[in-house]
């Protein structure tokens, strides 16, 4: 392989052992427990409520693992990070395998969600500062979905070995110990050059010889085009929201992953609503397109159009969980679409902070958790109340709330304040162009 072709196979290396990590850290270390929930209840006597409160104790370490991994990766390294993920998920589910009660149960629970937290910001880092501009988005949202490759495994396996949980429990092992090993080889070590430093010298190499001889005379420093300078801009201004969008997310989702299986099962039996399972996972995968539908439709859009099926998805589930066709379709939409969402989340953290993408995604998966952690137990508590349906619809009123926060400012990204002291390259070779037309040069 040539030394082109190898550069070029790189990005996809990266996504594809990354894709595995989320798999095995986000669909089996942590939302494969709400597929084996029915046995964990028969095993140590849960009722919802406490269901509830062992994925909320999975949640919060999903908190603390997003926290350290938004602090250490800068220091640490983005390979020693996801490595420190994959050897969580593989604990975690070992944990959950040996688990002889409840007490147990909730320690694997939480080891698990731990990785997930450390996952991402680690691979969002590795993306930013690895990867081109042009394929940035495309390989995080490939990553991304991975989700719903791990649920996708995860319900097979559970169809097949429910009654042998603990057996299933340590596939998800061994599989997350081999993931641990790719991504020790494929995701790059140590820390590159910051992405502003990145851009700024490489829009200084691409720039008119002419302008970077204006530039160092008035000693301005030239930059990329007024819309990018813009684009940084205007997504800073939704670091207030971007937050508040990702905990109302939180909020919503969270009881379908934590008691969706339930409230299917009890209506369609186990095997269709593992089907259902199996579906949400295998159109999560088609999240991985969640980048390609954001650079057409713009950030707030594409989170309009994503929470507003995830609330439909979510409201079918609740209301006809005993047809079995409109159920598996809605759980096959919920997967999509919230694989799809959190692709928003990540691609806008990344732009509110491009000089730290650890942190930006850090910093909004965090709150997603966040809201994860909080409304699980008082979904369980409703759930034991009211029903299981009306839990989920509480949840899927929730999702049309967070559709109406924009996450980013993106009317602000597309009219840009002038800088001073800062020569728009793009504008100015504009006007050379007009000026030599005339015979002059600019002033």
């Amino acid at each position: 392989m040539t030394d082109t072709s190898a550069r070029a196979a790189a990005p996809w290396r990266l996504a594809a052992a990354g894709l595995s990590l989320i798999a095995v850290c986000y669909g089996l270390a942590r939302f494969a427990f709400g597929l084996f929930t029915p046995a964990f209840r028969t095993s140590f006597g849960l009722d919802a409520a406490a269901i509830g409160l062992i994925a909320s104790l999975a949640y919060a370490a999903y908190c603390a693992g997003v926290a350290t991994a938004t602090y250490g990766t800068p220091r640490w390294g983005a390979r020693s990070v996801a490595v420190a993920a994959g050897l969580l998920a593989t604990a975690g589910t070992i944990t959950v395998g040996l688990s002889a009660d409840a007490v147990a149960l909730g320690f694997g629970a939480a080891i698990g969600g731990a990785s997930t937290g450390v996952a991402s910001p680690a691979l969002a880092d590795a993306v930013a500062n690895g990867v081109t501009p042009e394929r940035r988005d495309r390989v995080q949202s490939v990553i991304n979905a991975g989700t719903g490759l791990g649920v996708l495994v995860a319900g097979p396996v559970a169809l097949l070995l429910l009654d042998q949980w603990r057996v299933a429990w340590f596939v998800f092992a061994g599989l997350a110990a081999a993931t641990t090993l790719w991504a020790a080889v494929a995701v790059p070590a140590g820390r590159p050059t910051p992405i502003r430093t990145r851009t700024m010298s490489s829009a200084a190499r691409t720039a008119p010889s002419a302008t970077r001889a204006a530039s160092t005379k008035t000693g301005t420093e030239p930059t990329t085009s007024g819309e990018s300078r813009g684009i940084t801009r205007g997504a800073r201004t939704g670091a207030v929201r971007l937050p508040l969008a990702a905990l109302l997310l939180g909020a919503g989702s969270g009881a379908v992953w934590t008691f969706g299986q339930d409230a299917l099962a009890v209506s369609l039996g186990r095997p269709l609503a593992t089907t259902a399972w199996i579906a949400l996972g295998a159109c999560g995968l088609l999240g991985a397109a969640s980048g390609d539908v954001i650079r057409r439709l713009g950030v707030n859009t594409a989170w309009r159009v994503f929470l507003a099926l995830m609330a439909i998805g979510t409201a079918v589930i609740a209301s006809l969980p005993h047809l079995a066709v409109p159920a598996i379709a809605a759980a096959g939409v919920f997967g999509a679409v919230y694989i799809a969402a959190t692709g928003v989340l990540l691609i806008a953290g990344t732009r509110i902070h491009p000089d730290d993408p650890a942190r930006g995604v850090g910093s909004a998966f965090l709150l997603l958790a966040v809201g994860q952690a909080a409304s699980s137990p008082l979904w369980g508590a409703l759930g034991d109340v009211a029903g299981l349906p009306v839990a989920l619809l509480g949840a899927a009123s929730t999702t049309i709330l967070a559709l109406v926060i924009a996450p980013l400012d993106e009317r602000a990204a597309h009219a840009p304040p002038p800088r001073k002291g800062v020569t728009d390259v793009s504008r100015r070779d504009r006007l050379q162009r007009r000026h030599d037309r005339r015979g002059r040069s600019i002033p």
